[in-house]
């Protein structure tokens, strides 16, 4: 029998890697048990969200590079990213810089964090001769339209004196004109969304994901207001981009990339997928196991469960799934969704002891397992 494990992470716990040799782990010595020795192989995957950089530089044998940039709320931090293909594409995710996991325990400022350090990182990369990007953008701790990620690289954003406003995005309001780099220098982009949330509209970005981020329901109003006037200073183009699906991820970064790079949106599981070339993995295997720490409903808006199982949908394989917690009626389709946390555990014990406790149900799984439920 092959088995193909094919985790995300499970955040806060666990890198993808982590948690595709923990299930491995687990899996061998419960096979074992039963005298079984399945092929096993581990591939991590990502979507849009924080992990694409570290997976897609491991899985393409990339080099890791590191600088110091700006976080989300101004402070000097040390971020990486990927470089692979000979060093002609740059695998960057903003939560390295300008995420909330940078932040620590500083309070959130969600009406100044900017997404500066995101645009520092594209620079870095492409000072270092990178001729591509793959943008991951989740995880983000900023709402800024991308208007910081557009500063960092050139733009001026002026007040109506003619006066530059560095303090971008708090000073939007007051900003009357945005003035383009005479040479932006700029290699492809291609942005790898994890949800498909417009900026503007329906399940809009500050509606949806503004108080993660630190935004009061009472604020959103104001919010949407300085987005809409951060559209209005844009050309036309800046309008239909901005209900785009993927535009508002990242608190707008979809759309700010868009506007201000020229950038392409596309599904950052199919583009990791594609990548690592998953779906030949499952074509291989006979049963397949996922997993990250959470399924909810945002599950199925791009996740990468989601797009693992829709593959083994596609090619008729039996497809399980890990998780930490799972919220009521998420992860249908899948065989079996089995939680790993402990009842009597708190949340941080839960996931300071993740390792273990998804080696244990790995075990447990494969003692109990009997390929005759998917012949």
């Amino acid at each position: 029998m092959n088995i193909l494990v094919a985790s995300d992470k499970f955040k806060g716990s666990l890198t993808a890697a982590e948690a595709c040799e923990a299930i491995r782990a687990g899996l061998a010595s419960g096979f074992e048990s039963r005298n079984e020795a399945p092929q096993i192989r581990t591939l991590p995957v990502a979507d849009g969200g924080d992990g694409i950089a570290q997976t897609l530089t491991d899985a393409l044998s990339g080099e890791w590079r590191k600088c110091i940039v700006h976080n989300a709320l101004g402070d000097k931090t040390e971020a990486g990213y990927g470089l692979i293909n000979d060093g002609r594409v740059a695998v960057i995710e903003m939560a390295e810089a300008s995420g909330l996991a940078q932040l620590g325990n500083r309070k959130k400022d969600p009406w100044s964090a900017s997404a500066y350090g995101t645009g520092e990182l594209i620079q870095n990369a492409t000072e270092q001769g990178a001729e591509k990007v793959i943008l991951g953008i989740g995880g983000s701790a900023t709402i800024d339209g991308g208007s910081g990620m557009a500063r960092a690289l050139g733009w001026k954003f002026l007040d109506s004196d003619g006066t530059e406003l560095t303090n971008i995005p708090a000073t939007l309001p007051d900003t009357a004109a945005i003035i383009a780099p005479d040479n932006p220098n700029l290699p492809e982009v291609i942005v790898a969304c994890d949800i498909e949330n417009p900026l503007l509209g329906g399940e809009d970005c500050t509606r949806n994901y503004g108080p993660q981020k630190g935004v009061e329901v009472a604020d959103f109003e104001k919010f949407e207001a300085r987005i809409r006037h951060l559209i209005n200073l844009l050309d036309g183009d800046a309008k239909s981009a901005a209900t785009e699906p993927g535009s508002g991820a990242a608190g707008g970064l979809g759309f700010g990339a868009r506007v201000f790079l020229d950038a392409t949106l596309q599904s950052g599981f199919d583009l990791v997928a594609d990548q690592i070339q998953l779906k030949e993995q499952i074509e291989w295997a006979d049963v397949v196991i996922t997993g990250e720490g959470r399924l909810d409903a945002q599950t199925d808006s791009g996740k990468a469960p989601a797009g693992v199982l829709r593959l083994c949908r596609e090619l008729e394989k039996p497809a399980y799934a890990f998780c930490g917690s799972k919220e009521t009626g998420a992860g249908s389709g899948f065989v079996e969704v089995m939680e790993i946390q402990d009842s009597e555990l708190s949340l941080e014990l839960n996931m300071a002891r993740a390792a273990a406790l998804l080696e244990v149900r790995a075990l447990n799984f494969a003692d109990g397992f009997s390929d005759t439920e998917n012949s």
